[in-house]
């Protein structure tokens, strides 16, 4: 059974591990309003890590409370694929890349 709660992990993608972590909950923001949560990867033994945004949930759009994070491992793994097919390389060298993907994770 996946644990879909979770804050941090390992997800293995293309034959390379990736450790993942959630970096910033949804929140209010007076300038910019709703923004969703950030989750940082980085490719065991490199250097270059990467930024997934993700869009605020609907639910905070309409008005409505809180609900529980959904971080699944599916969501991360595709993530880290859009973001590679996107450009990034994390074997080179330089700041996180940040990418803004769709609510699960394209």
């Amino acid at each position: 059974m996946t644990n879909i709660h979770k804050l941090s992990g390992i997800v293995g993608v293309g034959g390379f591990q990736y450790e993942w972590e959630l970096r910033s909950e949804p929140q209010w923001s007076e300038s910019e309003g709703w923004k969703g949560m950030t989750v940082a990867l980085l490719r065991k033994h490199t250097q270059r890590g990467a930024l997934l945004e993700f869009p605020p949930p609907k639910r905070l759009l309409k008005g409505l409370q809180r609900g529980r994070l959904q971080v699944s491992d599916a969501i991360v793994i595709r993530g880290i694929q859009a973001a590679l097919d996107a450009g990034w390389e994390p074997a080179s060298r330089g700041k996180p890349v940040v990418f803004v993907v769709d609510a699960d994770g394209n």
